[in-house]
């Protein structure tokens, strides 16, 4: 067997339309590197708006996607519409919402921008999702869902990459947001001519209200959300008050702050291990219950938090320090997504997929409401405040965990899931 027979056999075995839509995703999750990583800088110390309001506006984004996922998570469910139908409408709003951007020169144009963004990133979660469970089954469930977001975590990475050069050789912060829009442009026209629709045409069809009546009075997925929205929460810190705080607080050398081309290598390198450690990790987790394989993610972050706390207080290092705090929380994030998104599956109905997985991302919505707001305003803060930001952080893993202790009560892994 030679080198490319055995990599295509160490591959999980999926449907090839997830293939493809794993490669739309991919690519246009390289334009959202671009944005990603320095919009926020950018906002702050080009366009001169301060950290809270640009905390503030990205997590704007939270509020429309909130109507986005309770529309998308509903209509996808829906025969009328269906999976396919969300996906192009989430394409082209989010490809708006970068014109917006691009334009933008204060606070009012920046919160719209972000308003739509949050509006077609909040439609096309619940419907992809129900996309890879609709093609999926127990057994390559989780290895489908760590593709998807292998591709999402590849994406960024280039884009991280590429968006640091761009940076670092022109200063051409808005070319960001042309890139960004032309990726989803590409990723609108991929859907369109090789995804059809994978909703079950002969499933139960139950009315959209009683179909939230039964998602809500479910007992294992109430007790999730408050743990969900935490593990977002965190997701969000990296991409938003991380780099504020590397850049304005703590110091690669004595006369020199995290430029970036630093903040490039570190976030590559935090993206790079989520692509080198997602399939392994996930498959170690498979003899775990989902609650299980979350608690060592949770744990994963708390470590990643203390770390970020030791990087502001050593006196030399800080890079390596950096470096090493998103390591561990690279870790953490591959053992967090794919094993939520197999739960939320584990718990819902089939034809409730697109209800249950819409819940599961209004807590992303939540989180990354959370996270660039308290982020953006302790990095406004005076040091002592910013510090104490990522102890705070630790300390709250622990409500975390004892949530996941109860779900341990209620929920396993069935044994036949891989």
């Amino acid at each position: 067997m030679n080198l490319t027979q055995k990599f295509s056999a160490w591959l999980p075995q999926i449907d090839q339309r997830l293939w493809i839509l794993i490669f739309g995703r991919l690519l246009s999750q390289v334009g959202t590197g671009f944005v990603m990583f320095y919009a926020a800088v950018f906002f702050v110390n080009q366009v001169g708006l301060s950290p809270s309001a640009v905390g503030f506006g990205i997590g704007s984004e939270s509020i429309s996607g909130v109507v986005g996922r309770v529309v998308g998570g509903t209509l996808a469910d829906s025969p009328r519409w269906g999976r396919r139908k969300i996906l192009l409408i989430s394409a082209a709003i989010s490809a708006l919402a970068d014109v917006v951007l691009t334009f933008s020169h204060d606070f009012p144009t920046f919160l719209l921008g972000n308003l739509l963004m949050g509006l077609g990133v909040g439609l096309y979660w619940p419907a992809t999702e129900a996309v890879v469970a609709d093609l999926t089954n127990l057994q390559n469930r989780s290895e489908a869902f760590a593709l998807n977001r292998l591709a999402d975590s590849l994406g960024l990475g280039l884009g991280v990459v590429f968006g640091g050069w761009l940076i670092a050789a022109t200063g051409a912060y808005r070319a960001m947001f042309v890139i960004d829009g032309i990726s989803f442009t590409i990723f609108l026209a991929v859907i369109y001519k090789a995804i059809p629709e994978t909703l079950n045409p002969h499933q139960v069809t139950l009315p959209a209200l009683k179909g939230w009546a039964i998602a809500l009075r479910d007992r294992p997925l109430l007790i999730f959300i408050p743990a969900n929205i935490l593990f977002t929460t965190y997701l969000a810190l990296i991409n938003t008050a991380l780099p504020l705080y590397l850049t304005q607080f703590v110091s690669a050398t004595p006369a020199q702050t995290f430029n970036p081309a630093m903040l490039s290598l570190l976030f590559a390198w935090y993206i790079g291990l989520c692509v080198l450690c997602q399939l392994p990790v996930i498959r170690s987790l498979q003899r775990f219950s989902y609650p299980h394989a979350l608690m060592l993610s949770a744990l994963s972050w708390a470590l990643g938090f203390a770390l970020i706390w030791n990087t502001g207080r050593v006196t030399n290092g800080h890079p390596l320090w950096a470096g090493l705090a998103l390591a561990v929380m690279a870790i953490a994030t591959v053992a967090y997504t794919p094993s939520a998104s197999s739960l939320i599956i584990h718990l819902a109905p089939e034809s409730l997929r697109g209800v249950y997985l819409s819940i599961n991302s209004l807590c992303w919505a939540a989180g990354y409401f959370v996270g660039p707001t308290i982020g953006g305003w302790a990095m406004g803060e005076p040091r002592a405040v910013a510090d104490g930001f990522w102890i705070a952080a630790l300390s709250s893993v622990a409500g975390v965990l004892l949530i996941l202790q109860i779900l341990t009560q209620q929920v396993q892994r069935p044994e036949t899931s891989a």
